[in-house]
């Protein structure tokens, strides 16, 4: 199992998105949180800044839409060059219908789901998507406290994955960092989203060797 390292833009500095990105180009991933003001209370990017983004990060782009209506908006998102475009369950009217489009335009399909959102409705869907991402905060700001009522969940989720023999990755964002990152790979996390432990750092480059060592130390084996 692979300790897949996403740092979060929501942290970087949005004047200087381009240099930042450059900054954690030893990443896997950079993750984009795009939230509309409607389904979570805060207005980041949208497409234009996402388009220019994708064209200018040394790495591959990590969609987040914490929107309303993903059906109608996700898919301009992976023509716009994500590698992976993540839609929230709640919000999504048709989740196996977008996925198989996000798939087809040749991006990665992600479900998201809130904390308070149950696993069970979603295990039928792990055939059509790429990734779950269980919210280990709620959803709409940075700098969260790590939610560990959450791990219960992504338990369930990573030992079904295996009983199918699915190669869902599952993703976990919100509050990771050095103590966090350890308890979600033990509960079986394999991609992990982090804002400031990597941004906040002095040195981005060793916080996501040392976030991907911890996570590796520590991965589900059972």
């Amino acid at each position: 199992m692979a300790a897949l390292i996403a740092p979060s833009i929501l942290s970087a500095d949005f004047a200087n998105l381009e240099r930042d990105l450059g900054r954690i180009a030893d990443a896997d991933f950079a993750h984009v949180d795009v939230m509309d003001n409607h389904f979570v209370p805060n207005l980041t990017l949208g497409l234009p800044i996402f388009e220019r983004l994708a064209k200018v990060s040394p790495i591959p782009l990590d969609a987040h839409l914490m929107i309303e209506n993903p059906d109608r908006w996700a898919p301009a998102f992976a023509e716009a060059g994500a590698a992976s475009v993540t839609f929230h369950a709640e919000a999504a009217q048709a989740p196996v219908r977008l996925a198989r489009e996000l798939r087809k335009l040749g991006s990665r399909a992600g479900v998201a789901l809130r904390p308070a959102t149950p696993v069970e409705p979603y295990l039928d869907l792990l055939a059509e998507i790429d990734m779950i991402l269980v919210m280990t905060v709620e959803p709409g700001f940075g700098g969260q406290s790590f939610m560990p009522e959450t791990m219960p969940k992504l338990r369930r989720l990573a030992d079904e994955a295996r009983r199918r023999d699915s190669a869902v990755w599952l993703q976990v964002d919100g509050g990771i960092g050095e103590s966090t990152i350890a308890q979600a790979a033990e509960a079986g996390a394999d991609t992990f989203v982090a804002g400031s432990a990597v941004f906040g750092a002095g040195d981005p480059e060793a916080a996501i060797a040392g976030l991907r060592a911890s996570a590796l130390a520590h991965r589900h084996t059972h």
